[in-house]
This record gives structure tokens, sequence and C-alpha cells, in this order.
């Protein structure tokens, strides 16, 4: 248990600090990052867990707003590869993000060490196979249009790119640097809580503005309505169901193409706000932990040191053994300090 580094101020931090002290927190301001930003995961994969019943919820057109977006469906449908891209990413993207959050309980990586290493080779592989079923189906979700699908791709290298540069350095024991890359890695995946809230708002925002159109496919369109003289007389372009028409984006709409399309034009909004505000985000949080950065170095530089690796402190991906920052010193203290957990840090990596 982290030990508290000040009186409390009252009797009620008393009683909070008790609480985040007991799963491994010394730090008010760490326990509530975790709180707001693991619990806001948490939430969003457990509400989503039902998503795992594709036919039952999630395709089922009597799902009444709990499953996919109207019509959607439709398009995963049309070809087996969007199918099980779909199905694939359902069903390890949700698991994933539940037991993601475990790993950033202090408790249980200074107290449950391997269960810390499998839960996260877990995570790791889940979340990998997941996104090979996210871009499998880009060309078709939210309407597929360039943004989607240019969003998609980067998502993916960032996403994947972050967790292999954090496991290269967990293997080449630079504590700090996983640590980091970790938390880019899953910031960034959280984002696509923040593009639900920007999707939402700003599909009811550009429903207010008759200019806001999406091009969809007549027999997509056609899926929504009773007959082909209803949809005809809607959109005349619709006599051949190969043909594409301009949707109006409404949220209040008289029929779901409407909806469809301004939850269409809002997804391609918010991907790339989301991303930006999450990008920038977890580098503010990085910025302003350099302490528990060069305490975990410091760490590192003991491992790397017992374990007899060359150049002990810069191991891994440093920027003084790649690129043109000064040669990282451990100061005098290093050698005397033990290898284990101070009890004031809210580290995000054990170190015993």
């Amino acid at each position: 248990m982290a030990a508290p580094t000040r009186p409390p101020a009252n009797a009620f931090v008393a009683k909070v600090r008790k609480v985040y002290n007991s799963i491994g927190f010394s730090k008010g301001y760490n326990f509530v990052l975790w709180f707001i930003f693991a619990g806001a995961m948490l939430g969003f994969s457990l509400a989503r867990m039902m998503f795992l019943d594709y036919t039952g919820v999630y395709c089922n057109p009597n799902s009444q707003g709990n499953g996919a977006g109207p019509g959607e469906c439709f398009s995963y449908k049309s070809k087996a590869v969007y199918q099980i891209g779909i199905k694939l990413h359902l069903y390890t993207i949700i698991p994933a993000s539940l037991l993601v959050v475990f790993q950033f309980v202090p408790f249980i990586r200074y107290k449950a060490l391997l269960v810390h290493r499998m839960n996260g080779y877990i995570v790791t592989i889940l979340a990998i196979i997941g996104t090979v079923g996210a871009i499998m189906i880009a060309p078709v979700a939210f309407g597929g249009s360039l943004m989607v699908r240019g969003w998609v791709g980067t998502m993916s290298i960032m996403f994947v790119g972050s967790l292999a540069l954090a496991i290269w350095n967990i293997k080449t024991l630079q504590l700090e640097q996983h640590r980091a890359w970790m938390l880019r890695a899953w910031f960034y995946a959280g984002s696509i809580i923040t593009i639900r809230l920007i999707m939402i708002i700003s599909a009811l925002v550009m429903s207010k503005n008759p200019t806001f159109q999406q091009p969809m496919l007549c027999y997509k369109i056609a899926t929504f309505y009773d007959d082909t003289e209803s949809l005809v007389t809607k959109y005349p372009q619709c006599k051949d169901l190969d043909a594409w028409v301009a949707v109006q984006g409404d949220m209040d709409g008289e029929s779901p193409e409407n909806i469809s399309a301004a939850l269409s034009l809002g997804f391609s909004l918010g991907i790339w706000m989301a991303l930006a505000i999450h990008a920038i985000g977890v580098e503010v949080y990085l910025q302003l932990t350099p302490a528990e950065t060069e305490r975990l170095r410091k760490v590192s530089y003991q491992r790397q040191l017992e374990r007899g690796f060359k150049n002990p402190g810069s191991s891994g991906l440093t920027a003084d053994r790649l690129g043109d920052a000064e040669r990282w010193s451990p100061g005098p203290d290093a050698v005397a300090c033990p290898s284990v957990k101070r009890l004031d840090s809210d580290s995000s990596v054990p170190t015993a």
C-alpha cells in the first residue's frame, strides 16, 4: 500500500486517501485522473459488452437505437470481408478495453506482477486483432469516406506503433519509455469515446443546416423503405439501385437515412478532432510528470546494470542514444537507491 506524503487537510481528505491508498495510489491527483479516464474506458466497454451479441443486439433491426447506426449493418453484410471484420473488431477490442483498465491499477502492478504481465499480453494481442478488424471495415464504416479510411490508417499506425515501442522498451527494461508509449497507445484508443460525444453534438448542430449532405447508395437507402414506389418518390434517381444520391443529414429527419447521413457526417468530423485532443492531452500529462520519468529511468539503469546491458540507463529507445540529447547520467545516488517501489510513487510500471 502506498503511504501518504503529507497529513490530510481534513476528515474528508483522510477518508478519500484511504480509498485511493488501498488500490496503490499515493497522490490524489493521480487517482482523480485514473478515475476519470480509466472509469470512462471501463464504463464505455461495459456499455458495449452487449454488442458481443452480434445478431441479437448489434445488428438487430428492432434494437431501437441500442445497436449499430442506421444502415451500418447493411454495409457490413454487403461483403463477407466486412462482416468478418466487424465481428473481429467487436469480439476483441471490447474485451481489450475492459481488461486494459486493470493494467493501470497500481495495486495489481505491485502485488500481482504476473497478473499484470499476462493481462498485458492478452490485451495487446486482442488490441492488435481488433485493429485488423477495424482496417477491414474501413471502406464502409460510417459511409467509408476517404476521411474515415485515412483516420483508420492513421489511428492504426499510431496505436499499434505505440504498442510496439512500449513492448520493445519493456524488453530492454527501459521502464520510463514503456510507461510513456503505453500511455500514448491507450490515450489514442480512448479517443473513440470522445468521438461519440463530438459525433452526436455535431450531428445535432448540422441538422439545422440543410446544406450538409452525405452521398449514399440507393440500394442501402432502399432498406429503409417498405416499397420501391416510396423510395423513388423521394429519390427519383433510385430507379437504379446502383445509383448514388445526396442525403441530407438530419437527426430529426423523416426517414432513418437522414439520421444515418447525420451520424456519418458527424463521425467524419469527430474522428480527427478527438484524435488531436487525446494526442495533445497525453503529451501534456507526460510533460507534467518529469519526476516520475526520471525516477523510472534510474530504476531502469539499475536493472539494466544488473543484467549486464550495454549503455545502462539508455538500453532502450532513448533520446540520448538515438537522438541529439545530452548523455544521461544516473547521478551519485543511483547505485545506493534500492530497486523497489518508492512509497510516494504512482509509477505505471512495477519497480520490484
